[in-house]
């Protein structure tokens, strides 16, 4: 198992080395670059630069180093915790980043945890249930969950909540406290938003997991061994979480690979509706301003969440599966 565990890491680290390199190739792929855009711009806006304006503007924002220049002078500021310098916001990166990595990181976490906390027991009193009043109930309820796209549900929340409660809940904070340096006012002021993005940000996920829940759950209570151990008396809650439930839950387990970074890409539209000062709209604005260090590094943390997910729920996945555990040990 340690020697798992290490591998995994190993592993992990070459791995974000690598998705470094195709992530930084990947932004360059486009024609033009940050400053095609800005230059586009200022035209629009009816002002004109020289080509001499342009090139030292080439030469300040080292535009006219060749990719792989540009590449190693980035990796280089990584290595020594600096990701570079914003072309857009004119600030260097870490600056700009830093809480809004904090913000969607608490939220992503808080998110995921909501997510498991209510789709797991769920699909499993449905499953336990099957074809009852509830089950049909939970059903629908989940249909509605994955139909509903995320940004209308916060449309509807913050309709209603204006409407009927004269509440605003957009943003992560009250005005008193926007811009204001951290204590503990801020942080409570910060617990109190932030059921509304994490309820409107897990639901379509909750639902998919109670229905991946519920039918692989179901598959297993129709095995042979379940039939053979109810019929030799075992008790029905025991019988059911002994082992239905842990073979179960390995889809579950393996779907941390790709929620966290879902959470992130997927909630740009929905921080957008509900104001989120998180990772994605700067990601989206960075995108469309080809502002090439501040996307590298926002697509970095997001491939580094994805990565941490997929190794921890294959850790996970030895934990949980015995026949896994078993294979680990034989090898």
């Amino acid at each position: 198992m340690r020697n798992y565990v290490l591998q995994r890491l190993v592993y992990m680290v070459f791995l974000l080395w690598l998705v470094t390199i195709v992530t930084f190739i990947v932004i360059q792929l486009p024609p033009g670059d940050y400053l095609s855009s800005y230059i586009s711009r200022l035209e629009q806006a009816g002002e004109q630069l020289s080509d001499e304006q342009v090139t030292n503007l080439r030469r300040q924002y080292g535009l006219d180093l060749p990719i792989y220049a540009r590449y190693f002078s980035w990796f280089r500021q990584v290595l020594q915790g600096e990701f570079g310098f914003s072309f857009d916001w004119q600030q260097p990166v870490r600056d700009i980043i830093g809480e809004r990595l904090a913000l969607t990181f608490t939220i992503a976490i808080l998110t995921a945890i909501f997510t498991y906390a209510v789709a797991i027991p769920i699909g499993i009193y449905s499953a336990a249930r099957q074809y009852s009043i509830s089950d049909y109930i939970v059903s629908f309820i989940g249909f509605i969950g994955l139909s509903i796209p995320n940004f209308m549900l916060a449309l509807i929340m913050l309709y209603v909540a204006w409407s009927q409660f004269g509440l605003n809940l957009t943003g992560l904070f009250s005005q008193e406290f926007q811009g204001a340096p951290w204590d503990l006012a801020k942080l409570v002021d910060l617990a109190k938003h932030l059921p509304i993005p994490i309820i409107v940000v897990g639901t379509s996920g909750t639902a998919g997991l109670i229905r991946v829940m519920r039918g692989t759950l179901l598959d297993e209570l129709n095995k042979q061994y379940v039939i053979t151990a109810r019929s030799k008396g075992v008790g029905e809650v025991r019988l059911l979480f002994k082992y239905p439930v842990r073979v179960a839950l390995n889809p579950i387990v393996s779907s941390l690979a790709w929620l966290f970074p879902s959470l992130i890409s997927g909630g740009t539209i929905t921080a957008y509706v509900l104001g989120l000062p998180t990772a994605g709209p700067m990601l989206l604005r960075s995108l469309l301003t080809q502002d090439t260090f501040l996307t590298a590094s926002l697509l970095m943390f997001v491939t580094i969440l994805t990565v941490i997910g997929t190794t921890v729920s294959d850790i996970l996945l030895v934990v949980v599966d015995p026949r896994i555990r078993m294979e680990r040990a034989a090898d």
